[in-house]
């Protein structure tokens, strides 16, 4: 395992390149991802790529606990 200072920029490069990773592999996988983008709208992403902002619903199970807002434009490529 690599030894990181938690304070520098090596350490926020090897966060975000883990997190992008694990990111893919889950949209890979079949799985939706769900985030809060730069606008700070919470959004969920389909493996096909198409992405929607959702509203969390409280108290509600697993897999039931967001409803669909809008679909959102896809990224440009």
């Amino acid at each position: 395992m690599v030894s990181l200072d938690l304070c520098s920029g090596e350490f926020d490069e090897a966060v975000e390149a883990a997190c992008r990773e694990a990111f893919a592999e889950t949209l890979a996988a079949g799985l939706e991802v769900f985030y809060i983008d730069s606008d700070g709208i919470n959004v969920m992403q389909r493996p096909d790529g198409k992405r929607f902002e959702i509203r969390w619903v409280p108290g509600a199970p697993a897999g039931k606990n967001y409803t669909v807002v809008r679909e959102l434009a896809s990224h440009a490529a």
